[in-house]
């Protein structure tokens, strides 16, 4: 369980954060970036590295940390059918069900591929998740 630097280092204001958006890989990475440009306050990101078996006991401290938080995400790149939200949405919930009972995706949609194929509708579903996240 990875919180952004900016918690971690004492820097950053917990109390202000209400969204809790939680994620696994590099697009942590194009999160982070997204909220220092935009410095948003109100969300936080917490990225799951170990995804098997989930660490319960180091989530939830880690969500403890806070209080204010109202949404949570699950945001990831891969479509809805595949990567860790098909498990994640059944065992997230149950796993601790008075924080994360109304957790929510934030993916491309389902599909039976991969990826779209194409560059540019990459581009544009890559964005949108981004914007979703942040909206």
């Amino acid at each position: 369980m990875l919180e952004e630097p900016t918690y971690e280092d004492g820097d950053g204001d917990r109390s202000k954060v209400t969204r809790v958006l939680l994620t696994a890989g590099k697009l942590y990475y194009e999160l982070a970036a997204r909220k220092a440009k935009e410095k948003r306050e109100d969300i936080a990101i917490v990225r799951i590295e170990q995804l098997a078996p989930l660490p319960k006991r180091r989530l939830d401290e880690t969500l403890d940390r806070y209080p204010n938080a109202k949404e949570y995400f699950w945001v990831q790149e891969e479509p809805a059918n595949q990567g860790a939200w098909p498990r994640f949405g059944l065992e997230l919930p149950e796993l601790l069900p008075d924080k994360l009972s109304g957790i929510k995706r934030i993916s491309r949609r389902a599909m039976s591929a991969p990826s779209s194929g194409s560059s540019k509708v990459h581009a544009v579903e890559q964005q949108e998740i981004l914007d979703t996240a942040f909206a």
